[in-house]
């Protein structure tokens, strides 16, 4: 093989050739329903973002203006900052032992 020669490598499939792409449905399904608070089983998720720990609780499935008011009242009460994103609560620090008390509190359950 020269240097100056140039590969012609054919594979044998074209686009034409009756390919497709496969579609599979999701594994998992995505409710929208609304849960009153002891049927949720919610799960805790540690990050580490720009290099400080934020704890992540969730799924919730409730309201937009309940979840707010129960983020306020956990942001006051634990003294940090937070948002509410898909679902998810987002405290800044590891805070997963205090979180757990006060929603247990509330009435939430967790999953093992």
């Amino acid at each position: 093989m020269s240097r100056g020669k140039k590969l012609d490598i054919f594979i044998g499939a074209e686009i034409e050739d009756g390919w497709a792409e496969v579609q599979t449905p999701r594994k998992s399904h995505i409710s929208d329903e609304i849960l009153e608070p002891s049927k949720h089983f919610l799960v805790f998720k540690k990050e580490k973002r720009r290099g400080k720990t934020v704890t992540l609780v969730g799924q919730f499935h409730m309201p937009g203006d309940t979840t707010t008011a129960l983020l306020t009242r956990l942001k006051k009460k634990l003294g940090c900052g937070g948002s509410f994103k898909e679902g998810w609560m987002e405290f800044q620090g590891e805070l997963k032992e205090k979180l757990k008390e006060l929603l247990l509190l509330e009435g939430f359950r967790f999953k093992k």
